[in-house]
Order: C-alpha cells, then sequence, then structure tokens
C-alpha cells in the first residue's frame, strides 16, 4: 500500500489544491497514525481503514483547508442549520455573523460545556482535522495524547501534529474502525457529525481515496 504523500491526495481529491495548510506535513502525520503499532481493532493498515479516516477528515476540514469550525452563520443560516437555538428571526438575528457568541449559546450545557456565559462553548469550538468538539472531548483527548488542551492550549489542535493526533484519538475512541470495515459511510458519518451533513461527499472522497491506495 503506497504510503500517503501531497501528490496521492491532489489525486483523489483535487480540490485540496486549493488548500494553504502544509499538506505535506500533514501527510508526514497521516503516515505516522497509519504506522503506529497497536492493537488490531484500532489500527490503520487496512485500505478500508485508512480511506475512511483520510474521506472523514478531508470533509470535516473543507479538503485539509481549515483546521477550526467556522461558525460565521447569516441569519437565515442559524434558523437552517441550528434552529433549535434560533427558534425566531429575531433571536438569529442578534447572533448573526458573530462566530464567538453562536458558539457559546450552540454548545452550551452539553459536551461537558459550561453555560453559555461560561464562554466555554467557544473554548471549545471544533478543533483539528475532525472538528473536535467540547470540553468532555478535549479533557479526554488531551489525556490520551499528553497535551493539556483543556487550560494551557486548545489551540494546539491548531498544529499539523495536534490535528492528525487528535483526529486519530476521535477515531478510536469512538471506534470508528467498526464501521470501516463493514464499509457503512452512514454509521460512521453519524458518529462522527452527529447526522448525516455531507454524506454524498464524504462517499465520494471514500471512493476516490479508496482507488487511490488500493
Amino acid at each position: 500500500m503506497p504510503a500517503i504523500s501531497k501528490d496521492l491526495l491532489f489525486q483523489a481529491i483535487p480540490e485540496v489544491k486549493k488548500s494553504k495548510l502544509d499538506i505535506d506535513a500533514i501527510c508526514v502525520e497521516l503516515n505516522k497514525a497509519f504506522n503506529q503499532k497497536t492493537n488490531p481493532a484500532d489500527d490503520l493498515s487496512d485500505s478500508k481503514r485508512r480511506a475512511a479516516f483520510i474521506a472523514q477528515c478531508a470533509h470535516e476540514s473543507g479538503c485539509f483547508r481549515t483546521l477550526v469550525e467556522n461558525l460565521n452563520y447569516s441569519q437565515d443560516g442559524l434558523r437552517k442549520v441550528f434552529g433549535k437555538y434560533f427558534p425566531d428571526d429575531a433571536t438569529a438575528a442578534k447572533y448573526a455573523r458573530n462566530p464567538e457568541a453562536i458558539a457559546n449559546r450552540v454548545y452550551a450545557n452539553r459536551m461537558g460545556n459550561g453555560d453559555e456565559a461560561s464562554g466555554e462553548g467557544w473554548k471549545y469550538r471544533g478543533r483539528g482535522l475532525i472538528q473536535l468538539t467540547g470540553k468532555d472531548n478535549y479533557t479526554r483527548c488531551g489525556k490520551a495524547i499528553g497535551a493539556d488542551l483543556v487550560i494551557a492550549n486548545p489551540d494546539y489542535l491548531l498544529t499539523v501534529e495536534g490535528a492528525v493526533k487528535s483526529a486519530l484519538w476521535f477515531w478510536t475512541a469512538n471506534k470508528i474502525n467498526t464501521f470501516a470495515d463493514k464499509e457503512d459511510l452512514v454509521g460512521m458519518t453519524k458518529k462522527i457529525n452527529g447526522g448525516t451533513h455531507g454524506l454524498e461527499e464524504r462517499k465520494e472522497f471514500y471512493h476516490r481515496v479508496l482507488s487511490a491506495i488500493s
């Protein structure tokens, strides 16, 4: 099986060419993750598992173009995407185009975060290749990878190393290989996204990457 390279990613997902991130560095970290010695249930030595991991990370990171969640929603966007938290136009209008305020409202009182006034929704917004979100996930991931993501340095997840390590932790902690082995793109997407947002793109990326590495 070939190592993951910039050329391979460009071939499988041409949209990656638009990225301003260091794709070579991302490939180095991906190959480290894929060659990491671990128990058989968690390793990423299999082509289906690797293709699924890359495809999901590619979608979540906008084709490896961003390592932080974009919460710059318009009033209409808030009503469509987060209608539960913005049940009317007046509420949505107060928050529109204010990413920090949006994060603090949408992520308040869940995933280990405090209330809206705590600011933890913004502090622990989606970061990394798989958009790790919420204080609980930051805490558990930090312990696993040996980084203080809660107090000292949540922005470690914006580094290439931290972005890949956090994605690998999330993948393993949530046993997503069980879906990858069955090529269950719907199941793994629900585990990562909470729904099936972007499912068709995720499927397309998966098949492209699988073809490139098989």
